[in-house]
């Protein structure tokens, strides 16, 4: 095999650059994988690109493959699929999914790949992490038949939360965004769309997914009493405020956390590879093409990312794409 690949790096916040790596050797147990595409975590990895991790979640934040430390530099991202090269028979020449960063060819243990389903094409597998994390999220939400929900903020997380809740019967969901162009997310999703102060209310469950204070503040007006807001956002290191008086405690409602790093309690027989392959199979629906909203090769991602960090290149889910995978097979 050849020994070195191509990484993209975080050098300081606000600077990426393409490195050349050393490959470690391949042992009986582990892969190796050429990267198709990966995909950038528009909140997550622009948080950290901006170098807004709070030192007190270093550890919290860590990526399974990262290397480097917080604010840089450090390799980071955990949105990859690609196909495997070498390693068990039974392996060679899939599709997987992992959780690596942004790399052209890498070696990780064959238990850290999950295999793609023939039906799911690689460039919508990218996904898989996020769906992972509204599976989570529904999980701990624990939705009911029937149920009048809304769901705030629609980025790749609370777009995908959206998507599944469509799947639930008898239920109303509406997406709830500030940006009216998100509404052709909601249609292509099949999902009613209002903007924050068009919602429905008396909500038996909110999700809130906007990272925004004002958000938050919305997804409390717009329950039922004894609702549950289960709340998704990330704020690093800003500090919000809500509105406790009020009808918080007239109305008894509940605000949850919900977090794809542990497996949520609600289902305790169910392990890590159970829940990604789960959303695996539920990336086989082509609706969900809706949430990857740009694309670049791996050569422009440190120019790109500077400017999806900033707002410059809005969106959802950007999808980056290898030179291997442009060569005709």
């Amino acid at each position: 095999m050849e020994h070195t690949a191509r990484a993209f790096w975080l050098r300081s916040p606000g600077q990426g650059e393409i490195r050349e790596v050393e490959l470690p050797r391949r042992a009986d147990d582990e892969v190796l994988v050429r990267s198709l595409c990966s995909g950038v975590s528009r909140g997550t990895e622009t948080l950290v690109f901006r170098g807004g991790v709070p030192e007190n979640q270093y550890a919290a934040m860590r990526a399974p493959f990262q290397e480097g430390e917080f604010p840089g530099p450090v390799k980071y991202g955990y949105l990859n699929v690609g196909v495997v090269e070498e390693g068990p028979s039974s392996l060679v020449g899939r599709t997987v999914f992992s959780l690596y960063p942004h790399q052209s060819r890498f070696v990780v243990p064959a238990d850290a790949v999950t295999v793609v389903p023939d039906d799911v094409p690689a460039g919508r597998a990218i996904l898989a992490g996020t769906v992972e994390t509204a599976v989570n999220a529904l999980w701990d939400a624990s939705p009911l038949i029937g149920d009048r929900i809304a769901v705030i903020g629609a980025g790749m997380v609370g777009s995908s939360v959206a998507a599944l809740l469509a799947r639930f019967p008898g239920v109303r969901v509406q997406l709830v965004d500030a940006l009216p162009a998100r509404a052709e997310i909601a249609a292509a999703l099949g999902v009613d769309f209002a903007l924050p102060e068009e919602a429905a209310g008396d909500c038996d469950l909110v999700v809130h997914a906007s990272a925004t204070e004002a958000g938050l503040t919305r997804a409390l007006e717009l329950l039922a009493p004894e609702g549950t807001v289960i709340e998704l956002s990330w704020y690093g290191d800003r500090k919000v405020s809500l509105p406790l008086g009020e009808v918080f405690h007239s109305r008894r409602l509940t605000v949850r956390s919900s977090q794809v790093g542990t497996v949520s309690p609600a289902r305790p027989g169910r392990t890590y590879s159970d829940r990604l392959e789960l959303a695996l199979r539920l990336l086989a629906d082509p609706a969900l093409d809706a949430l990857i909203t740009g694309e670049s090769t791996f050569d422009e991602l440190p120019a790109v990312m500077p400017r999806i960090a900033s707002g410059e290149i809005p969106g959802l889910c950007h999808r980056v794409v290898y030179e291997s995978a442009l060569k005709p097979a």
